[in-house]
């Protein structure tokens, strides 16, 4: 019974049992889209935190670790400083939002920015959702008992089902015990690491070791440029927080997520540069060598946990986003079943997506930069009450995104120094044209 594959399986069925289970329990789409907007600082935190490491950020930071060394710290300390900024702002998210990020741009901006928003950022989140099947497969895969294309099909089946059936109800009924699981699996693993031979000949965590040839500090901008960011302004991280009972605990949750990410961190950059040393590159293949087997299927069941935490919020924030460009009244049964019908169709996509492109950080990254460029300084702009040039929006969200997303391209098949510039240059043209009126923009949209 320590095989495992049968702790694997026994996951899946308890979390298909569990959204079954909570289908019972929804009484209102409420319930179903934010949990009845009613969640405790407990329930709230543990699932943001759950949310934040799916398999992106855990084997996202293991595999950055594995070729910048401890550079890779930066990747987490981003998303810890992102989270950081949204502590002050935290409380009017709750107290503007109602189910969505793009219902906020619409209360800040009207109907066009919420049309614009609620069109283009499913389809970049159709990355975030691959990225975490991707995840997944790799999991799966590494127990050697499925190919990679089977696990990813398989995963994300139970990924559709899991988010259909329980909704909003299920993801914050698990995700604080998912949580506890994934630092708990993350924190053994470090720790039987740090007690093999090969712990020793680890290169030594300098501060000059937070910078070097393949990490320099434009990367880190650009880090902060297109990561970061998300973290202040991101669908994902909205969702957690439309389900707190009131602005209080939306704020303080931020914040001690925000803390507990900083020594997570370390862990994940140690677990990624003690791998690469070791010569086994993926997480799976050394964690079976250093844990026990009992321990091992455990550990297998803290990253899905942490997979799926992310997944299905991921998905379910998607098709509530896509359903309210047809509904305005997100209550109604129609609306309510479009929305599950959108879960079904996304997931799929989402498999394709994870079919054709198995880097976990290149299907997030390009998917993150793209909502970096469109939408951040427009949301930002709204929670501070900022004054814009309404008439030109649509063409800094279009051309924001656009052009931080070819800057993205050329930095991956081409030249990186050029395509890190033309992101630089997305951010200013999207601020130049919510800010600086053009009369050129203005004729045109007019």
């Amino acid at each position: 019974m320590d095989n495992p594959v049968y702790f694997t399986a026994i996951y899946f069925v308890f979390v298909l049992l569990l959204g079954v289970y909570s289908w019972f329990k929804i009484k209102t789409p409420s319930d179903y889209y934010v949990a009845g907007k009613n969640a405790k600082l407990i329930p709230v935190s543990g699932s943001l935190l759950a949310t934040i490491l799916g398999g992106s950020a855990i084997l996202g930071t293991i595999e950055l670790s594995q070729g910048v060394g401890w550079a890779a710290l930066w990747f987490l300390f981003c998303a810890s400083f992102g989270l950081f900024v949204l502590v002050p702002l935290a409380k009017y998210v709750s107290r503007y939002g109602k189910f969505t990020l793009p219902g906020l741009l619409g209360h800040f901006y009207g109907e066009r920015a919420r049309l614009i928003s609620s069109l283009v950022i499913p389809l970049a989140w159709l990355g975030i959702v691959g990225a975490q099947i991707i995840a997944a497969a790799k999991i799966l895969a590494g127990l050697e008992i499925i190919g990679y294309s089977a696990a990813a099909v398989l995963a994300g089946t139970v990924f559709i089902l899991y988010t259909l059936f329980g909704g909003q109800v299920s993801i914050l009924k698990t995700d604080t015990l998912q949580s506890v699981l994934i630092v708990a699996g993350l924190a053994a693993l470090t720790v039987f690491a740090a007690r093999t031979p090969h712990a020793a000949s680890l290169p030594p965590l300098e501060t000059g070791a937070l910078f070097n040839e393949s990490f320099t500090g434009v990367d880190l901008l650009i880090l902060v440029l297109t990561y970061s960011v998300t973290f202040v302004v991101g669908p994902d991280i909205y969702s957690r927080v439309f389900c707190a009972k009131n602005e209080k605990t939306a704020t303080r949750s931020v914040l001690i997520v925000a803390v507990i990410l900083i020594p997570i961190s370390f862990g994940l950059t140690y677990l990624g540069v003690y791998s690469n040393a070791a010569g086994s590159r993926e997480i799976m293949s050394f964690a079976q060598h250093l844990l026990p087997n009992w321990f091992y299927g455990l550990f297998i069941a803290a990253l899905l946990s942490a997979v799926m935490s992310s997944a299905d919020t991921t998905l379910l924030t998607s098709s509530l986003i896509l359903s309210e460009l047809f509904h305005s009244d997100m209550e109604e049964k129609k609306a309510f079943r479009l929305t599950r019908i959108l879960i079904v169709v996304l997931g799929i996509l989402s498999i394709g997506i994870a079919l054709f492109v198995t880097s976990i950080l290149q299907s997030l990254l390009l998917a993150l930069t793209f909502f970096s460029g469109a939408f951040v300084m427009p949301m930002l702009a709204g929670l501070l009450k900022l004054k814009v040039v309404k008439s030109q929006l649509t063409a800094a969200i279009l051309l924001g995104g656009f052009v931080a997303l070819a800057g993205k391209l050329i930095n991956l098949w081409g030249d990186l120094l050029t395509g890190n510039l033309i992101i630089i240059l997305a951010f200013v043209v999207n601020g130049g044209l919510m800010f600086v009126r053009f009369g050129r923009f203005r004729q045109n949209l007019n």
